[in-house]
């Protein structure tokens, strides 16, 4: 098993999430690994949290990363939440990452979730991704 992959990794969707034409025009760069103190913008991006595990085969040291990318919005309705979800989701699903460490053996959507949050004022949508990394 190895986890030193997890910082490429996050690297790597990021940059790929900030490069995406579509994201760029529904969010402009409010695309955050960290949220930043003072006012937010009224829709966002947000990498949230990762699960890893082992995936070592015989071919080498591997592991399995299930990571959350969260859109958040305190704009009402999630017609404008889903519109960047689907944009995050079609930047990431299959995508051909590089890595500064490794490689990427596949990225996948798993699933996602919607929810109203902050007493029903605003709207977040948690999309979860499975990505299989290898350390040549």
């Amino acid at each position: 098993m190895t986890y030193a992959i997890s910082g490429a990794l996050q690297t790597a969707v990021f940059e790929a999430l900030s490069a995406d034409a579509l994201l760029s025009g529904l969010v402009g760069t409010a695309i955050y690994d960290a949220v930043p103190v003072g006012s937010l913008p009224q829709l966002y991006i947000r990498l949230g949290s990762e699960t890893v595990r082992d995936a070592s085969d015989i071919s080498g040291d591997g592991a399995e990363h299930v990571l959350t990318v969260s859109v958040i919005t305190t704009n009402p309705g999630f017609s404008g939440a889903k519109a960047v979800a689907a944009a995050v989701s079609d930047a990431l699903h299959n995508a051909p990452l590089t890595l500064s460490r490794g490689r990427l053996v596949s990225l996948r959507f798993d699933r996602a979730a919607a929810q109203r949050i902050d007493g029903a004022s605003g709207r977040q949508i948690d999309l979860r991704f499975r990505a299989r990394v290898q350390d040549d």
